[in-house]
């Protein structure tokens, strides 16, 4: 039972003569009923007909109307009795809808004797053939088939397919479905030619109140996918993305009026192929009159050869976030690939190392990786090392215990001799700010080999450990200015201590605030940094070996051995 009243008669007779498929009729008149959409699409045209045709109940004939026919299957006499049989038919089950007063009785002996001559049209064709199987349903004149072929348990089937060969991993998946953006221009059209009809009728519906074509189409469809899929829960919000996209080529012009109607509504956007995005045609179609809309495009619009055609389906998984601590032990190796006018300056790096067997491991599109600073590539990292993140893009699989996890940390170890990581674990991305928090404020120590071009001894260098909380002026480094802005940044010193190696040699441990350029504050950058130690030590001195002895940060957690 379909829940349509008495008014909405008009508005299914002008929607069927127009070409509009069953589905879309319901959307017009505000249906809600999912289960409607789900039933084969013959039925619910039988039912539409059905309700039409009960206008008149000794009318015997009216409601053998062919149904949507196609232009190249359909006749006149058809055409009139479809266009008399939804002159009567639809009020159930609306979003929002007034009870109009019964139609005068002229306007009924009008109809009546509308639907007595398409009858009699009818009939005479019958006495002149036998009888014939009905015509396929024509290709809706909103919709582009979408909501007719592409609702079938075949296409569920293809859809389930698609989505096996990918072997992702999932339990719950959602539907997103891409239209073609002149379906809008097509529903608004549509909305034009039984307007009127509604403002004759009291109906109170306003063109938000039609059920939008993705969700009528996902209502149609996602039950059967499910059941392809072995029964797995189609949900409005899942990691598991399952996307369909339509297009139909020969109705791409249908918008192209409201490019010099509505030029303000299209601008060039970038990773569009085309100006007319479905956000620039609804903004467009909101914008123009309606007398204006009706100069440039039919109403109802006209009958289309071909239906949208289906592209392939596109499977995403939401980025899974693996956290991590790594130690370098490489005076050689890059944080990240070294690559200048596409060459390659390191044989691998740091995230490389990483990321291949994380990738592997989670099947992964591909990854970002993220850390708490960076250091040189002559630079070693050692202690707990250095906190870092890896987003794994697209993965198939996404959940692993504990000891799977454990052994990816090992296949990592034991894949290079110059790096290691700990404390390998999946984290959401909610946590991933953790590791930015604060990044100012963070504390690092260091060891420096240090160079003096005088002979020292350990009594001139042992008032350094006397030093606390030297603040730096430090101007963009040289050799970084190519990437940082030109700033002077105040870094400050917490603590050093110096431990004496030889006349011309010492080491110098620091406690400094992240974001300090230690090897600037040792030889001066040209006095870009001020105080340097040149400055304390009154001598030139340089930098030979700088290790990162610890990054305090507390975060990831760390996991017991």
């Amino acid at each position: 039972m379909l829940p349509l009243k008495e008014k909405d008669k008009p508005v299914v007779q002008k929607l069927l003569s127009a070409g509009c498929c069953a589905r879309c009729v319901l959307r017009f008149c505000c249906v809600l009923v999912q289960s409607l959409y789900r039933q084969p699409i013959q039925d619910t045209l039988k039912q539409l007909q059905d309700f039409v045709s009960n206008l008149d109940s000794s009318k015997p004939n009216e409601s053998t109307a062919v149904p949507e026919p196609h232009p190249a299957e359909g006749d006149e006499s058809h055409d009139a009795t479809e266009a008399k049989q939804g002159e009567d038919d639809s009020e159930q089950g609306t979003r929002t809808a007034m009870e109009p007063p019964d139609d005068p009785p002229k306007k009924r002996m009008k109809l009546d004797e509308d639907l007595k001559g398409s009858d009699a049209s009818a009939g005479s064709k019958d006495a002149e053939a036998p009888p014939a199987p009905a015509p396929a349903l024509g290709i809706c004149v909103v919709c582009l088939g979408v909501l007719q072929e592409y609702c079938s348990r075949d296409h569920a089937r293809k859809v389930a397919e698609a989505v096996k060969t990918e072997d992702y991993h999932f339990d719950t998946i959602v539907l997103s479905v891409s239209l073609p953006a002149q379906l809008c221009v097509r529903e608004h059209s549509c909305w034009l030619h039984v307007k009127k009809e509604m403002r004759e009728k009291i109906m109170t519906r306003v063109k938000d109140d039609i059920v939008p074509v993705k969700e009528a189409f996902k209502w149609s469809v996602q039950g059967l996918i499910a059941m392809e899929l072995g029964g797995v829960a189609v949900v409005t919000r899942s990691s598991f993305e399952v996307g369909m996209e339509f297009k139909h080529t020969a109705t791409d012009s249908d918008c192209h009026f409201l490019a010099t109607t509505c030029a303000d509504c299209f601008r060039p956007t970038k990773n569009k192929d085309s100006v007319f995005t479905r956000v620039a045609v609804v903004k467009a179609l909101e914008k123009i009159p309606d007398s204006k809309f009706l100069i440039h495009y039919p109403s109802p619009p006209g009958r289309p050869t071909s239906s949208c055609t289906s592209q392939a389906i596109q499977c995403l998984h939401t980025s899974i976030y693996v956290a991590g601590r790594y130690n370098k032990y490489s005076r050689s190796l890059s944080q990240t690939p070294w690559i200048i006018d596409g060459r390659r300056m390191m044989e691998s790096s740091v995230e490389e190392l990483i990321a291949e067997p994380l990738a592997n491991s989670f099947r992964a599109k591909g990854f970002n990786f993220s850390s708490s600073g960076r250091e040189d590539v002559d630079v070693r990292t050692l202690g707990k090392g250095r906190p870092f993140a890896m987003e794994m893009l697209n993965p198939h699989r996404c959940r692993f215990t504990k000891m799977e996890m454990k052994q990816i940390q090992e296949t990592i170890n034991t894949s290079s001799d110059k790096i290691a990581v700990r404390d390998l674990q999946i984290v959401t991305r909610e946590c991933m700010g953790h590791m930015k928090e604060g990044e100012e404020e963070k504390t690092k120590s260091y060891t420096a080999l240090v160079w003096t071009q005088k002979a020292i001894e350990k009594d001139d260098i042992v008032f350094l450990d006397d030093i606390k909380e030297l603040t730096l002026d430090q101007k963009t480094p040289l050799r970084v200015l190519h990437r940082r802005a030109l700033a002077v940044r105040q870094r400050v010193i917490h603590s050093m201590n110096t431990r004496f190696r030889d006349p011309h040699h010492f080491y110098l441990r620091l406690k400094t605030q992240a974001g300090t350029y230690i090897k600037e504050f040792v030889h001066g950058d040209f006095g870009r940094t001020k105080p340097n130690l040149c400055q304390l030590l009154k001598m030139d001195t340089d930098i030979l070996e700088l290790d990162v002895e610890s990054v305090d940060v507390d975060w990831p957690p760390a996991i017991s051995e």
